[in-house]
């Protein structure tokens, strides 16, 4: 059974940065395709950020596209979500989950999700 652990959420100032891991376990990370959501005070989950397992596709939501930067170290079974000028909108619990189909995109189902991590941006 894969299993997803986030962190590195915490308290951050507008227009600072963060960076997110997402460690996978109880299986590869190969083969898996992986995405970042959140889900603000009083919002419904958001798709940020996905990312392929053979060919490394990237997909962005809107709000997110050029702060935010998705990557995945297969080796280290490791998946960070880089996001960079934070506004309080930003503010959210943040999760990673993985799609067994490895295409990373929000069109397809997500089979795992973890425990999600808090991010706070103060203004």
């Amino acid at each position: 059974q894969v299993q997803l652990e986030e962190s590195g959420g915490g308290l951050v100032q507008a227009g600072g940065s963060l960076r997110l891991s997402c460690a996978v376990s109880g299986g590869s990370l190969r083969t898996l395709g992986m995405r970042w959501y959140r889900q603000g005070p009083g919002r419904e989950r958001e798709f940020l950020a996905g990312i392929s397992w053979r060919s490394g596709w990237t997909y962005y939501a809107d709000s997110v596209k050029g702060r935010f930067t998705i990557s995945r170290d297969d080796a280290e079974n490791m998946v960070y979500l880089q996001m960079n000028r934070l506004s309080p909108d930003d503010t959210a619990v943040y999760y990673c989950a993985a799609d067994s189909s490895g295409s990373g995109s929000r069109r397809s189902s997500a089979d795992y999700w973890g425990q999600g991590t808090q991010v706070i941006v103060s203004s």
